[in-house]
């Protein structure tokens, strides 16, 4: 089916969409509210400015990166297991949509926008309340470990299945990093998958900006060519984790 022909049967209703960011760039929606947009292809570097190797990240870590914009953080995950593949997830408004599966060899890396979706608490420079929580340590959000946590209302998140929710206040997946891993086992990041939180954030933390970025409009530039990626632990002074 070419690209033509494809956004027809979106347009004719299709409600859950498998989405191959290859083929597609722009928008794409469903019956009501976007569930895909691709943004600049970006390529994921560690601090000295080397492109990250999905096969050299450390299991279980959480990592940093801003995309798709300046202000925005994303978490990187390898875990400790192959994902699940194909995963219907539900939007707070109701559409779904399809997470595909994670990347790499061993299809254990994974990326999500590191703002929850209750009340889009973030990491900063100062402190983080939202992180992976390895399977050797507990969590009191959920009975099982090796999920994401956000400690600010225990709302915990499936990170081997495109962060379906699994407890806590949060009522929809946190947004999905779409990634494309290359040959030379680069990780290059191409689009944001579910529902937009983006407007609502730069909304809400105005002041957080003018701190941390130089103002909003600074925090509003999107990212392009390259996306510094850290651990959690080098990017933020306190990780606060129940």
């Amino acid at each position: 089916m070419d690209r033509r022909n494809f956004l027809k049967v979106v347009a004719a209703g299709a409600t859950v969409v498998a989405v191959n960011p290859s083929l597609i760039r722009g928008n794409l929606y469903a019956s009501d509210g976007t569930l895909y947009k691709a943004y600049e292809k970006t390529q994921l570097v560690d601090a000295a400015g080397k492109p990250i190797k999905a096969s050299a990240l450390l299991k279980e870590v959480t990592y940093i990166f801003n995309y798709p914009y300046a202000s925005t953080p994303c978490m990187l995950i390898n875990l400790p297991k192959p994902t699940e593949k194909e995963v219907t997830l539900k939007s707070e408004s109701g559409e779904s949509y399809i997470w595909k599966n994670g990347i790499g060899k061993e299809r254990t890396v994974v990326a999500y926008v590191a703002i929850c979706t209750h009340q889009m608490t973030h990491p900063t420079p100062n402190d983080s309340f939202i992180a992976y929580v390895p399977k050797a340590k507990k969590t009191m959000a959920y009975d099982k470990s090796g999920v994401i946590v956000c400690s600010s209302h225990l709302s915990a998140f499936d990170a081997g299945a495109g962060a379906k929710v699994l407890g806590g206040a949060a009522t929809q997946p946190l947004q999905a990093v779409v990634l494309e891993h290359a040959a030379d086992d680069t990780i290059w990041a191409v689009g944001i998958l579910g529902q937009d939180k983006f407007h609502d954030y730069f909304r809400e933390f105005r002041p957080e900006f003018k701190e941390f970025y130089g103002g909003p409009a600074e925090a509003k530039k999107l990212v392009s060519i390259s996306a510094k990626t850290v651990k959690l632990t080098e990017f933020t002074k306190e990780i606060i984790q129940y």
